[in-house]
């Protein structure tokens, strides 16, 4: 069974989108228009949803460890937005609240917030700690994915 998550591309609308076809042009199931790319971070609400979306995915995920309280986390959120709106369609930018979803937190051994992970293929290739800018983000994620590809190759 293919796991996939509910997104509002549209104010009013949901749409299903399956993890394994996010690189794929999406419809409306309603209206039959084009659905556009995941261009916002998604919340993560639970493991299982984790363990889906990063099992199935078909794109990179840039994953952010984060909590409410933390200041550098709220500062690093626009940055995030900026980063999942240019590079809809690449990459999926997921956040995961280490408070709320703490076995995730455990199972990564997350030890400071914000920490940032790029996974490939359900697999963590790269991670940094604190805060950075939207553009010193992309570098990390671009570099990450083209170290893995130069390894795999």
């Amino acid at each position: 069974m293919t796991a996939a998550w509910w997104w509002r591309a549209r104010p009013g609308r949901a749409n299903r989108l399956a993890f394994n076809r996010l690189d794929k042009p999406s419809r409306c199931g309603q209206c039959h228009t084009d659905v556009p790319h995941v261009a916002t971070p998604v919340d993560v609400p639970n493991a299982a949803m984790f363990d889906a979306v990063s099992s199935q995915s078909v794109l990179p995920l840039v994953v952010d460890f984060w909590a409410p309280w933390c200041g550098p986390c709220r500062m690093v959120a626009p940055e995030l937005e900026r980063v999942a709106r240019g590079n809809a369609g690449r990459w999926l930018v997921l956040k995961v609240n280490t408070d709320a979803v703490t076995e995730i937190g455990e199972r990564f051994a997350i030890r400071s917030i914000p920490t940032m992970a790029v996974l490939e293929h359900g697999r963590e290739i790269a991670r940094a700690a604190g805060a950075r800018s939207a553009g010193d983000i992309e570098r990390f994620v671009i570099d990450a994915l083209a170290a893995e590809h130069r390894r795999a190759s």
